[in-house]
């Protein structure tokens, strides 16, 4: 062998190692950055958990809960709260601002038959447009206005057209309440009739323990349903409950249909 060729063969050789130690390099740095990689990738940025209302309430006895929001008119309160004292059944209404000072009276008989008193917003407005504090000075308004009305603190509150987000939310709590919305429509505001509101209601798909149901003192046709829609919810075996004794206040857990579960 001459020594061209010997020469030829120690090169070939150092460029083979030189290779070899390039891919145990970048080996190693796959090992080293890798994994972060595959962290990155299978856990992304946590976004904010979507905070929600209580919809209804799990539970083993039959109990449903009627609720009336008011923030139009008083025309038929009066009538309504003949009806639910000839019924001997107490409901929760939820009051506007507007609603309270305008219908002071109304408040008072409320309050004086033992219903729940519950807070509609100051000015109706699409709660989650607004900021934190505004949130809290669109529900203490009502909630003061009725404390000098009645001498009682009102602790539920629904955000007007039901619109909410995480913000109204936290509102709500830091104010002391609690956010409640409904899994039973009534759809008495769409003026469809007394016989559409009672089938609406007593054969509504969600109907069920611990459901909400949700009227209005305004719409046109309710206080013409209320009578057979209580007794049609009574012929199922329903007890009739304000929110305030439906709802867990505290130890609870909700799912993601806003369902409340009490802590075992």
């Amino acid at each position: 062998m001459d020594i061209d060729e010997e020469k030829e063969k120690i090169v070939k050789f150092i460029k083979g190692g030189l290779f070899g130690l390039s891919i145990v390099l970048l080996f190693a740095c796959g090992i080293y950055y890798f994994p972060k990689a595959v962290a990155t990738i299978s856990n992304p940025p946590v976004q904010d958990e979507k905070k929600l209302p209580i919809y209804c309430v799990n539970c083993q006895e039959k109990k449903v809960s009627l609720s009336f929001d008011a923030a139009w008119g008083n025309e038929d309160t009066r009538e309504i709260l003949d009806i639910l004292a000839k019924y001997n059944v107490k409901v929760t209404f939820f009051m506007t601002g507007g609603w309270i000072e305008k219908y002071p009276d109304d408040v008072k008989a409320i309050a004086a038959a033992g219903h729940d008193l519950g807070n509609h917003s100051e000015n109706h407005k699409q709660m989650s447009q607004l900021s934190l504090e505004q949130c809290k000075e669109e529900i203490m308004k009502p909630h003061e206005k009725v404390k000098e009305l009645t001498g009682k603190d009102m602790l539920l509150f629904r955000p007007p057209y039901g619109d909410y987000n995480n913000t109204l939310v936290d509102a709500v709590k830091e104010c002391g309440y609690h956010c409640i919305q409904w899994d039973v429509d009534s759809l008495d505001w769409k003026d469809y009739g007394v016989d559409s509101i009672i089938k609406t209601v007593c054969n509504h798909k969600h109907l069920g323990n611990g459901s909400i149901i949700l009227c209005h003192n305004g719409a046109k046709f309710t206080k013409d349903a209320l009578a057979s829609m209580i007794a049609g919810l009574q012929e199922q075996g329903y007890q009739i409950v304000p929110i305030s004794e439906l709802i867990y206040t505290d130890n609870y857990y909700m799912d993601h249909e806003g369902r409340q579960f009490l802590n075992q």
